[in-house]
């Protein structure tokens, strides 16, 4: 006999369970990439929709010379005050999704989350299909764009609750940090795909730059439909209804102790109980003329227990820290999403590069997203102290910021390390507050259990951020009409303010850290 492939002898270590986990993971990730990547056309499609004006000598018929502008982009975009247009555009769809997110977490748990997911996906790839559609059938309304904007942030805010409370249901705290930092990641390869795709048409038919996204994950929405496993009770209950298929079909089958269904209760953590699942008598039950035989442990009849409420709007508020962070998440993914919808824009600006290199370029700060997200939940992890990681990060951020608006002194290089450093210390404590502290508040002690409450602090938490995502594009488009260092002073201004509210937890954290010691001492001398 030839000996198991080392691949195969790997692969068998795993657990049924192991893999449904490793699929969930996948496929979320996948799920919520094609998120972003559908809202990451519009910053490329920018520099397409204003260009800078080119200007011709026409000669009248007396001989005079004037000066006629042409070429200034896509109407109604192609006046002096695109910059306020486009940010409109910017402030429509993060407005909604503010607004959206907070009934959004409150709808999501009342609804199964692959229905609720699967419908935000379709409807908001039928939405960035009809921005793109606009180029195409020649509509140059401000009221069209603006309306695509705002229906496909309200059914966007459909993702995040439900993607964070299924990995949420999947994942327990051990090692949250790593495994969501590597999991949001998502985000920022969403954000370097829609880029690359958006930037294949932005020059040639920038109605594709949206319809290609759109179809993306419209299709991805069908694949939620089809796949997606809402929490770990529900694989349970699938093979037990199996078993229980096998039951019925056999002759000797009379049920334990009279009771033809019968159900045992799945402790989680302390006192915590899953929802009960029909299994099999103690001495297993074997299908006549299927050769099928399934020994079984003992087992104890118990009454199935109700699922706990959903908590209500204010009772996730009241939960320990969900004020502070979310407030902290407002002025972070201020910057963040300033970041996300100029980006391009300011880089063709400032280094004087054509719309697809800038769109190519703007990646690594994505890419930098990538490496920030994973190092601040491993070194959370590590101290097990989230606000503490995210403070440094937010310190280290603001004087990054400021090198980083000397980037058209810079050369290439320079600019390549900017770009990176500046992505990780940006979106490093903004990917650890929507994932891993979202999470550890959602599932928090003294919610005793009750897990249907993630989506609700989720959504809390992520809603409150949205405001300051609204804001700070709107801001930006605002103040770069006055240069762009402006925007850059604002931007470090919202560092400043998202440190500050974190001092309180910061200081609760060193407490608890300093109070280590003596108790260890005392417990040694009792």
């Amino acid at each position: 006999m030839a000996p198991v492939p080392p691949g195969i002898r790997f692969l068998t270590n795993f657990n049924r369970e192991q893999w449904y986990k490793a699929f969930t993971f996948i496929l979320t990730f996948l799920l919520y990439t094609s998120f972003h990547l559908s809202r990451k056309p519009i910053s490329i499609v920018k520099s397409e929709l204003h260009k800078n004006c080119s200007s011709e000598l026409q000669t009248t018929g007396r001989g005079r010379l004037l000066q006629t502008e042409m070429d200034c982009g896509w109407k109604p975009f192609d006046k002096s005050n695109y910059k306020q247009l486009l940010g409109a555009l910017d402030y429509s769809f993060l407005c909604a999704y503010a607004v959206g997110m907070y009934l959004s977490g409150i709808i999501g748990e009342r609804l199964p989350i692959r229905l609720y997911l699967t419908f935000g996906m379709v409807t908001s790839g039928l939405f960035t299909c009809l921005f793109g559609l606009g180029h195409i059938f020649n509509i140059h309304s401000l009221g069209f764009y603006i309306f695509t904007q705002v229906a496909n942030g309200l059914v966007q805010t459909t993702g995040w609750p439900s993607v964070v409370t299924c990995i949420g249901n999947w994942f327990g705290k051990g090692k949250r940090g790593l495994i969501m930092g590597v999991w949001n990641s998502h985000t920022s390869v969403g954000n370097i795909l829609g880029s690359l795709i958006a930037g294949c048409w932005v020059s040639s038919n920038w109605g594709l730059s949206f319809i290609i996204p759109g179809v993306i994950i419209t299709v991805m929405g069908l694949v939620c439909f089809f796949f997606l496993i809402e929490h770990p009770n529900d694989v349970r209950s699938l093979y037990s209804q199996n078993t229980a298929l096998l039951c019925n079909n056999s002759k000797n089958w009379t049920g334990l102790n009279g009771h033809k269904d019968t159900h045992l209760q799945f402790k989680k953590g302390k006192g915590q109980m899953y929802d009960t699942e029909l299994l099999l008598p103690r001495d297993g039950v074997c299908v006549d003329g299927a050769g099928v035989c399934v020994p079984m442990q003992q087992l104890v009849v118990v009454k199935s227990e109700t699922e706990p409420s959903p908590i209500s709007f204010f009772g996730a508020l009241h939960i320990p820290g969900v004020v502070e962070f979310s407030l902290c998440l407002l002025f972070a993914k201020l910057v963040s999403y300033t970041f996300l919808f100029w980006l391009p824009l300011y880089i063709t600006k400032a280094a004087h590069l054509d719309a697809k290199r800038a769109g190519d370029l703007s990646t690594l700060f994505d890419v930098g997203g990538i490496i920030g997200g994973i190092l601040a939940g491993v070194i959370s992890d590590r101290l097990a102290k989230r606000a503490s990681t995210c403070a440094v990060m937010l310190l280290l951020a603001a004087p990054t910021l400021y090198g980083f608006s000397m980037i058209s002194e810079l050369g290439l290089g320079p600019t390549v390390a900017m770009l990176l450093v500046c992505g990780g210390l940006v979106n490093g404590p903004y990917a650890l507050i929507t994932t891993a502290v979202s999470a550890d508040l959602g599932t928090h002690k003294s919610l005793k259990g009750n897990a249907r409450a993630l989506s609700t602090v989720t959504a809390i938490i992520d809603g409150t951020g949205s405001v300051g995502a609204a804001l700070g594009p709107l801001l930006a488009g605002l103040l770069s009409a006055h240069g762009w260092e402006h925007v850059f002073y604002m931007l470090m201004t919202a560092d400043f303010f998202a440190l500050l509210l974190l001092l309180r937890l910061v200081m609760k954290e060193m407490k608890t850290r300093q109070s280590r010691p003596g108790t260890t001492v005392e417990l040694k001398e009792h």
